[in-house]
């Protein structure tokens, strides 16, 4: 088991519960494909560093979480596709 941590920008135009079911639903896809969530920030609204589909903020959540080497690349396909994501990131840190 490797240890990642997956950043995720969420749109700051939605409502807090839509803004809640994304996360919710990223979580989801991490446990779906093998992985254990260790941890999760929420960093609130900030300022992006530029300006992307017409947006200059949005909500930062960090999610730790362990999993076999497949499962990253499976949440990135399906969180590449939602809809309120602005930006994500999957990295694995150095230990």
């Amino acid at each position: 088991m490797n240890k990642y941590e997956l950043a995720v920008v969420v749109n700051a135009k939605i409502e807090d519960d839509a803004r809640t079911a994304t996360i919710e639903k990223v979580k989801e896809y991490i446990t779906r494909f093998g992985g254990t969530i260790t941890n999760v920030d929420d960093w609130g609204k900030r300022r992006l560093a530029y300006e992307i589909q017409k947006m200059r903020e949005g909500f930062y959540y960090f999610i730790q979480f362990e999993a076999d080497s497949t499962c990253p690349a499976e949440v990135e396909r399906r969180v590449r596709i939602m809809e309120n994501v602005i930006r994500f990131l999957c990295v694995r840190p150095e230990a």
